[in-house]
């Protein structure tokens, strides 16, 4: 793609001392939803009252202290709702509605008409001031732009009577502050809080919101705007630098993250980052990564799964599968190794306190803190590996196999997946563990056992032998069968020699039970050697003890003359 002069790069604000690269972060920010209006007029049915009224609760519900409920200026849905939260009492104490207008009179006074009878209001007034707007939407110079943003102010304050008992706090933004010339952004700014005069107060400080309209720069190139702009703008003290990311190019958290570093100490944006084009800042997420880091966010999103739920309900918008935190699939891994080691890390964890140090490798949060569940960690499709598949085993299916079996599960189950081209359920899991190894009854099967304890006379040292007795069928032809060993299993080995079943020694075994009280199961695993040196894994289930070891040496022969040809 050539861009042939189409587009330019960037142009970074003046050579500075910046500080905000050695910062970190060490609380959260204020918080400002504008979902109801930000993230509202982006939806493709835009929601009516009732719908707002249920969505200002669960802001409310989540500790947001700053709500930007509308533009009652701009419709009649708009005032309607407005007044309904007023009138029907609907606002915390503790909570400031937030409402935008444009710097032109007649609609300051619709919206002071609405906001009539409310305690605590942030007035929002904006303005465009990038060159592009300047040229083409309002075709005005630059002192014309700054005293249509003056102008505002005075309208305001000449208002303010029309709302005696509401306590207004002045919020300006300079729209497209992202693509403003800098220095411009600041003189408009220093003409508003002049405008605004007395009225600013350390107590009641001029929010200046500086929004990326629209996101043009690096990450460090908008923070760099944002600490040029703390660095030289009056009345620091009477001021709340607040910051507006929206997602044009992928990296409004990033932005967002850099400009808290940069000074900004109060975030606008919407749940799960709905809003215009590719949507504001993604609020839940900044919120969380503090969390992640140590830092009371102040919201509380502790039930995600019901957050998205309810976003979903009144928005209409579905959730991405990948968004962080919230998607359906971000506690889910597929490869092999990254199972593998989940399956470890969250082993370790059964041990531990719960507020221990969370370092459980691939997951940067505890799904537990946010009302997730550990059910959908590990899923198994042909990326898979063994930790995966022994994971799912282990874990609704209290089948805990030896380490050196790992492998030989993963392997299977492995191709499974690969056969069928799509991810297996877990029940499928067990399913291929269970038909391969637990259900097996050829060529080798037992028809009937019993067994007979042989004790040496009292008083003699003699070890005491067993001496089983049995009738299985060796591919299809049946033979009684008796032979004694030092135990169930080894009497039962020694009598198989009577059958052409081929040779074999165990090498090793493990046996654990499943379930508890009068359920309680055995399950044993074998690994045997056959005369030709291969090795088979066997695993047998059983409420006695000694029959589940015999019934896994059954599964070791079935499993080892399933895949190569017999030796009779």
């Amino acid at each position: 793609m050539n861009v042939n002069g189409k587009y330019k790069a960037f142009v970074p604000v003046p050579e500075f001392k910046r500080t905000w690269p050695g910062k970190v972060l060490t609380k959260a920010p204020l918080w400002c939803s504008v979902d109801l209006r930000d993230g509202n007029q982006a939806l493709i049915n835009p929601m009516g009252v009732a719908q707002k009224l249920e969505f200002f609760d669960l802001l409310v519900k989540l500790g947001f202290k700053e709500i930007e409920v509308g533009f009652p200026s701009s419709s009649e849905t708009e005032y309607l709702f407005m007044r309904r939260l007023i009138d029907e009492n609907r606002v915390p104490d503790d909570v400031k509605l937030q409402v935008l207008c444009q710097a032109r009179s007649h609609l300051i006074k619709r919206t002071f008409e609405a906001l009539k009878g409310c305690k605590n209001v942030i007035f929002h007034l904006y303005n465009s001031t990038s060159p592009a707007q300047r040229k083409y939407t309002f075709n005005k110079s630059k002192d014309e732009i700054k005293q249509i943003a003056v102008d505002g102010v005075k309208c305001i304050k000449n208002c303010m009577h029309l709302a005696p008992e509401t306590k207004i706090q002045l919020e300006y933004s300079p729209e497209s502050f992202s693509t403003t010339e800098i220095d411009y952004a600041l003189e408009i700014c220093e003409a508003v809080v002049n405008e605004w005069g007395d009225l600013a107060t350390k107590d009641n400080k001029v929010i200046l919101n500086l929004p990326t309209t629209v996101e043009c720069a690096l990450p460090n190139q908008f923070a760099d705007q944002i600490e040029y702009f703390c660095q030289h703008i009056s009345n620091r003290e009477k001021l709340i630098i607040s910051l507006h990311n929206h997602n044009d190019r992928g990296e409004s958290v990033a932005q967002c993250e850099m400009g808290l570093l940069a000074g900004g100490e109060r975030v606008e944006g919407c749940l799960f980052g709905n809003g215009e084009r590719t949507g504001n800042l993604d609020i839940v997420n900044v919120a969380l990564n503090l969390y992640t880091q140590g830092i009371d966010p102040g919201l509380d999103f502790s039930d995600i799964p019901y957050v998205a739920e309810k976003f979903t309900h009144l928005t209409g918008m579905e959730i991405y599968a990948r968004t962080p935190y919230a998607g359906n699939l971000v506690f889910t891994a597929f490869s092999g190794s990254h199972q593998d080691a989940i399956r470890k890390g969250m082993a370790a964890r059964v041990n531990m306190d719960d507020n221990a140090l969370w370092d459980v490798p691939y997951l940067t949060i505890d799904p537990h803190d946010i009302g997730r569940q550990y059910e959908g960690i590990i899923r198994i499709n042909s990326q898979s590996g063994k930790g995966g598949a022994v994971y799912i085993l282990e874990k609704y299916f209290d089948v805990t196999a030896p380490k050196a079996m790992h492998p030989f599960i993963g392997k299977l189950v492995k191709q499974h997946a690969e056969l069928l081209g799509r991810e297996l359920e877990n029940s499928e899991v067990y399913e291929i563990f269970a038909e391969t190894w637990l259900n097996t009854k050829y060529p080798l099967t037992v028809k009937e056992i019993s067994e007979k304890h042989i004790e040496g006379e009292r008083g003699e040292n003699d070890e005491e032998h067993v001496a089983a007795l049995a009738t299985v069928e060796w591919q299809n032809k049946s033979y009684a069968i008796a032979a004694a060993g030092n135990g169930p299993l080894d009497a039962f080995v020694n009598a198989l020699k009577q059958t052409p079943a081929p040779r074999f020694n165990i090498v090793s075994f493990h046996e654990h039970s499943v379930g508890s009280g009068s359920d309680t199961k055995a399950l044993a695993y074998v690994l045997i050697t056959l005369e030709n040196g291969d090795e088979a894994w066997g695993v047998g289930k059983s409420s006695n003890v000694g029959r589940a070891g015999i019934a896994a040496v059954v599964s070791a022969l079935n499993y080892s003359c399933s895949r190569q040809p017999l030796n009779s």
